[in-house]
């Protein structure tokens, strides 16, 4: 299969910290390849260096068969849209006017908008499901709705390629779903190549096609759900004790911490 992404012996560090060490790994066009592993494991800083935000310092980044270092910034954010993790929104455009911004790699010298542009902003709207909140501003949203603003925007670039970064951090169970279903949708629906950094690691195995597992900046292990979500290597990344067996929804692994007061009674037991 083509590759979409393909990072290559990528190491970074901040000042004497290395946060990135000697990462290979390939994810595929059409995919949905989730990054999953403790915090501080260096996925948020893989997700920047991957779109470009941040030089590696050694390796490098290739995406759809190129360096990422020969791309300039128009014909990158033409092939790759980033969702950053949201925190707080400091400046109160509307939804239509935050969305339209997925459309600046796509305009003209004078940066005007023409009808097709609020035409692909309607149609991401649309497909998730904010047409309604269009006049609104963004800081009278909810945390739902402001990150599914961000990702229309996203998809308003029309990029190839879709990064999150815990783009269901913070949200109800309702929210989360309802998130993951749309990247899937995404991918199956318009063949975008979807890359996500996620906590959860039960919404990654019913959700990613291939999972990358990290700690302290390395690769702990990379393959399928099932491959990867090992009590062995769950508790080597993790450090804690788990319980891996079979969801009731489906043929995938289910993921399950073990409460300390929990564990001291099976052992009485």
């Amino acid at each position: 299969m083509t590759e979409a992404i393909k990072v290559e012996a990528l190491g970074y560090a901040y000042g004497d910290q290395s946060v990135l060490t000697d990462l290979t790994f390939a994810v595929q066009l059409g995919g949905f390849f989730i990054i999953i592993g403790p915090n501080g494991s260096g996925k948020t800083t893989l997700m920047r260096a991957i779109s470009g935000i941040i030089r590696p310092d050694t390796g490098g980044v290739r995406v759809m068969g190129r360096s990422i270092r020969t791309y300039g910034r128009k014909r990158l954010a033409r092939t790759i849209a980033l969702v950053p993790q949201i925190t707080t929104v400091y400046f109160p455009f509307t939804v239509m006017e935050t969305v339209l911004m997925g459309r600046s790699p796509h305009l003209g010298v004078l940066g005007f908008e023409r009808e097709e542009d609020f035409e692909t902003a309607e149609k991401a709207m649309t497909f998730t499901g904010i047409n309604d909140l269009a006049g609104r501003k963004l800081d009278q949203l909810s945390g739902g709705e402001l990150q599914r603003v961000f990702i229309a925007r996203a998809i308003c670039q029309t990029p190839e390629i879709i990064l999150l970064d815990e783009p269901t951090a913070s949200l109800d169970l309702r929210h989360q779903v309802r998130i993951m279903d749309l990247m899937e949708q995404l991918k199956e629906e318009r063949g975008v190549t979807v890359v996500m950094v996620s906590h959860d690691v039960n919404l990654a195995a019913m959700y990613g096609d291939r999972l990358l597992l990290l700690k302290e900046g390395r690769a702990v292990t990379l393959g399928t759900p099932d491959q990867v979500l090992t009590f062995e290597q769950l508790e080597e990344a993790y450090g804690c004790t788990l319980v891996v067996d079979r969801s009731p929804l489906g043929d995938y692994p289910r993921v399950s911490p073990v409460p300390r007061k929990v564990f001291e009674k099976s052992r009485v037991d």
